[in-house]
């Protein structure tokens, strides 16, 4: 059973997003700061990372690097693209998913990278 991280500071979407990918059989765990999300990354084995752009004390990117580095696919969910393009943030090196993301175009972003991590 695939292993995902997820980190996302507005709880209802984490919520949903949780029951999303637990409802397609992934064990999930959540956080909601980059720091929390990175003491998780520390301390546990994940094959995939769902994060946030935007999160309270920092942005997805921090965690996306972070993960890429120990070998663990990213994906960035945002609804601040044009922003984070704007502010000079290279996005085209990052897998990121548009919100507000249907349960459908989540999953099948999840299947892929999974599937690029085998």
């Amino acid at each position: 059973m695939p292993r995902i991280l997820l980190v996302e500071d507005d709880a209802e979407v984490r919520i949903l997003v949780e029951h999303v990918l637990l409802d397609a059989d992934h064990e999930v765990d959540a956080a909601e700061t980059v720091d929390d999300g990175s003491a998780l990354l520390g301390c546990n084995d994940y094959d995939l990372v769902i994060t946030d752009g935007r999160l309270q004390d920092g942005t997805g990117r921090m965690l996306a690097d972070e993960a890429r580095e120990r070998g663990i696919a990213a994906l960035i969910m945002t609804g601040y693209a044009f922003v984070l393009q704007q502010a000079g943030v290279d996005l085209a090196r990052y897998d990121v998913l548009l919100k507000p993301i249907s349960p459908e175009e989540l999953l099948d972003s999840v299947e892929k990278a999974l599937a690029t991590r085998s």
